[in-house]
C-alpha cells in the first residue's frame, strides 16, 4: 500500500497538537493586531508596492510574484507570496538545499532588482496579504517548505511545535541571530516565542524588526548586499 500524501500525514499528525494550545485569549488578541496592522501597512505601502511590481516586470518579466507552498498553523498548507527576486527556474535548482548552503547558492540566482529587494527586505511586502488571509502572523516562526518541515521534524523532535502558531513575517530567530544560524538555534528562539508570546512581546519584536529593516534598507540603497 502506498504511503499517504505528505499533506495528509502532517494534518493528522500535527493538527491535533496545534489545537491543544492553551493560549487562546492571547492568540485572539494577536490576531486582531495582525489584521489592524497588516491592513494599515498595506495601505501605507501602496505607493511603493506598485513601482516595485513594475520594476520586477520590466527587468525580469513574469511572474512578478513568487508563490511557494509552505506549512501553516495546524500543518495546513498555504501559498506564500513574495516579490520574485530570483531568476526563472531558481526554485528547482535550489530545491535540495537548506540552511547556510541554500543562502550561499541563492546569491548566484538573484536578478538585478531582486538583489536590491532582498537586501532591503521589500520583497516581503506581499506577505501582508497572507497575514490578512489568516495564513500568517506578523510575528512567528518563519514559513518553511513542506518537505523540509517533514525532514526537520524527524531530526528535531520538538520541531512540530512550530505549527501551534501561525508562521510569521518576522520572528525571534530573525531579529536575534540572522540567516546563518543553525536550524536547532532558530528552533530554540521559535519555541521561546511560542511559550512566552504576548501582545507586549509581539510589539517589541515588530519594533526591533522595523529598526533592523530600516538599517538594512539604508545600506541596500547605497550598497546592496547579498542576504
Amino acid at each position: 500500500m502506498a504511503d499517504p500524501p505528505l499533506e495528509d500525514t502532517l494534518l493528522r499528525g500535527y493538527a491535533r497538537l496545534a489545537r491543544e494550545s492553551r493560549r487562546r485569549n492571547t492568540d485572539l488578541g494577536l490576531r486582531v493586531l495582525d489584521v489592524v496592522l497588516a491592513g494599515t501597512f498595506l495601505v501605507v505601502a501602496l505607493p511603493v508596492t506598485l513601482p516595485l511590481a513594475l520594476a520586477v516586470l520590466a527587468t525580469s518579466g513574469l511572474p512578478v510574484f513568487y508563490r511557494g507552498e509552505r506549512v501553516g498553523r495546524g500543518g495546513r498548507f498555504y501559498t506564500m507570496l513574495k516579490f520574485r527576486t530570483l531568476r526563472q527556474g531558481a526554485e528547482e535548482r535550489l530545491g535540495p538545499y537548506l540552511g547556510a548552503e541554500l543562502v550561499e547558492r541563492t546569491r548566484d540566482e538573484y536578478t538585478t532588482v531582486g538583489r536590491w529587494l532582498r537586501a532591503t527586505q521589500l520583497d516581503e511586502l506581499p506577505q501582508l496579504i497572507n497575514v490578512l488571509r489568516g495564513d500568517m502572523s506578523l510575528v512567528g516562526p518563519r514559513p518553511i517548505r513542506p518537505r523540509f518541515f517533514a525532514e526537520l521534524a524527524e531530526d528535531l523532535p520538538a520541531y512540530w511545535q512550530r505549527i501551534v502558531v501561525r508562521p510569521g513575517l518576522t520572528g525571534f530567530a530573525q531579529v536575534r541571530r540572522g540567516y546563518e544560524t543553525s536550524m536547532a538555534e532558530k528552533l530554540a528562539h521559535d519555541l521561546e516565542w511560542i511559550a512566552d508570546r504576548s501582545v507586549r512581546l509581539y510589539l517589541r519584536t515588530l519594533v526591533t524588526t522595523f529598526l533592523r529593516v530600516l538599517g538594512q534598507s539604508l545600506r541596500g540603497v547605497f550598497r546592496p548586499r547579498d542576504a
